[in-house]
């Protein structure tokens, strides 16, 4: 996915195996943190919105959901959250998580009220500004009542102490298992696409995105790993241990991670100097190096295939629960309980570009983060002379009952958000317009896309307008038929 949300064997590998003859899979107390970084380039933060919030700014009251008609529920409206400040502590053997968090945030218009996405657990107390403010429950919403009204542009802080056992979301179709998971010995956590909300109070949509600092405590011994890099050296009092994480980049809530445990670490630098950061739990350590070395070569030949690398460092993280998926948190992807082949992990790092760098504005694009990252393996595979992008192509489209011919992977669906078709159909997409273009404006155009909207939100339509920006050709009818229509394309030439 943004998180990749498919079986450990890759869909691709599962037609190509027999020519290719592999398998590949996706799938104590700290000092105050210092000022929020200012806003990078590309980050709209401190600009009047016109994008995929402006909608919801009206009003005195936040609305209950960000707009998004395939997740009503999800995200909220009336603000924009600028930061993050998460200083929490999570016990193993107790599976308690508590600490607070605190949310940096701009008015979008007036507000008397507002909401947070928050599932469970027991909030505390809430401050607005520092004054004590009003809050109430009601399913995963927040309600959060400040002392005052909060005047539309004004920027406000909101403090969240809360504590409790965390759940994760259970039995979600096509992925099973996600948000906050305890371990044995600490914790599994993949956020996609709505699972944030089991661990901090947060705006959990991906086209509400904001820069995170983490505090985080766990036994001494054990290890914190969130996103970013590490601020300073860890401090271990009375026998616990603190880690300081921080992403000073613009990151979707469902890229935020907490994974916790016991874990063996390398780290250093990719041959073009890019920092790294690998962690493996006991049972995966023979795994270490080799996660470390594809890690730091696939990071630096994507960055020659869609441009420089977005963020201040990479790396992977495999933990022993066995999620039977992968994601993509930012700066770390993350494994569940396998060991990942080098085209799984093609697949995660394209996705710092495609998916955590440039976000979807709406789920029923996912294709964007998904098909992008699927036909990247496609890449790899061609990049290493195991087979072309155009006969993997060729070897799907020659079945014809294939499912997924009947869902328009332009349109993913919140009861089947991750079907195959919005990978594999979402990555022929690209190839078809590949041949459609050539390869020098085809390549061109994922430059200029990863450029154009690094940091922020993009949708279908303004991909297809670029298309044929730089191609100069009318591109409607093939987006049209392999995104939006509901049986398998002519072939393409």
């Amino acid at each position: 996915m943004s998180a990749l949300r498919r079986p450990t064997t890759s869909v691709t590998a599962a037609l190509a195996a027999a020519v290719l003859a592999v398998t590949t899979a996706c799938s104590g107390a700290v000092a105050a943190p210092e000022a929020v970084p200012a806003a990078t380039p590309g980050d709209a933060r401190g600009v009047e919105r016109t994008g995929p919030l402006a909608a919801l700014a009206s009003g005195t009251v936040g609305a209950a959901g960000i707009g998004d008609p395939a997740f009503p529920g999800d995200g909220n409206g009336g603000y924009d959250v600028r930061h993050y400040l998460l200083r929490l502590s999570f016990d193993p053997t107790t599976k308690r998580l508590a600490g607070s968090a605190t949310i940096r945030a701009t008015a979008l218009h007036d507000l008397t009220s507002f909401n947070l996405d928050l599932r469970g657990l027991t909030v505390n107390r809430v401050t607005v500004d520092g004054a004590v403010a009003g809050f109430g429950r009601q399913g995963d919403e927040l309600t959060v009542r400040p002392a005052g009204r909060i005047s539309k542009g004004d920027r406000f802080e909101v403090l969240v102490d809360y504590s409790g056992l965390p759940e994760p979301i259970r039995d979600y179709v096509n992925l099973g298992t996600y948000g906050f998971v305890p371990t044995a010995d600490g914790s599994f956590v993949t956020s996609e696409p709505n699972g944030a909300k089991t661990w901090f109070p947060s705006n959990d949509h991906p086209a509400d995105k904001a820069t995170y600092d983490f505090e985080i405590t766990v036994p001494a011994g054990l290890t914190a790993i969130a996103n970013g890099e590490l601020v300073g050296e860890p401090k271990t009092v009375d026998g616990k241990t603190t880690f300081v994480w921080r992403e000073k980049h613009p990151m979707a809530s469902y890229l935020a991670t907490m994974t916790t445990g016991r874990f063996e670490v390398r780290t250093g630098k990719t041959a073009k100097g890019v920092p790294i950061y690998t962690a493996v739990a006991p049972a995966f350590r023979n795994s270490l190096d080799s996660l470390y070395a594809e890690t730091a070569k696939i990071t630096d030949y994507w960055s020659t295939v869609f441009g420089p690398y977005p963020f201040s460092s990479t790396g992977g993280v495999i933990d022993d629960y066995s999620s039977g998926y992968a994601l993509e948190n930012q700066t770390k992807p993350i494994y569940g309980g396998f060991s990942p082949q080098s085209g799984i992990i093609a697949h995660e790092l394209a996705h710092q570009w495609f998916g955590d760098s440039v976000s979807i504005t709406r789920w029923k694009d996912l294709w964007l983060n998904e098909g992008f990252a699927s036909y990247a393996e496609w890449l790899w595979a061609e990049h290493r002379g195991e087979a072309t992008a155009d006969t993997l192509f060729q070897r799907h489209y020659a079945n014809p009952a294939d499912p997924m011919w009947s869902y328009p992977p332009g349109e993913a669906r919140a009861t089947d958000l991750f079907n195959t078709s919005v990978y594999v159909r979402g990555a022929m997409t690209l190839h078809a317009l590949r041949k459609q273009i050539g390869d020098a404006v085809f390549f061109q155009l994922l430059k200029k896309w990863t450029t154009e909207h690094r940091y922020g939100n993009a949708t279908t339509e303004q991909f297809v307008a670029l298309a044929e920006q730089l191609s100069g050709k009318k591109l409607a009818s093939l987006f049209d038929a392999w995104l939006f229509q509901p049986r398998r394309p002519p072939a393409v030439a």
